[in-house]
């Protein structure tokens, strides 16, 4: 019957080589900084969320996120209180991930 046949010396010997040569790269590689995100609702008036998010092209939760360096589920909740406050209006999107605008107070 068939099996796995015994490698040749050289392909053992490669094959360890290898190894030691991924072990040392393991031990050489810095360690990855991690990104701490803020829990807590960013406590902003209209006028900072207008500077803020008048040069954005989309207002999504993940670029708030992104620009108030805070989780996703924060930025969710943030852009419900504006929306809720009437500084920011549902544009766009679906299913839960939804685009917003500012809205013209020179216009209402």
């Amino acid at each position: 019957m068939g099996g796995v046949k015994k490698r040749s010396i050289a392909k053992v010997e490669k094959a360890r080589s290898i190894d030691r040569r991924k072990e040392r790269e393991r031990d050489v590689k810095a360690p990855v900084k991690k990104v701490k995100r803020e829990i807590a609702m960013p406590n902003i008036d209209e006028e900072q969320a207008i500077k803020v998010f008048k040069p954005m092209k989309a207002i999504t939760v993940y670029s708030t996120a992104k620009a108030f360096n805070i989780k996703a589920s924060v930025a969710s909740m943030l852009l419900r209180s504006l929306e809720s406050k009437g500084i920011l209006k549902k544009f766009g999107g679906h299913s839960g991930h939804f685009v917003y605008t500012i809205v013209d107070a020179k216009k209402s």
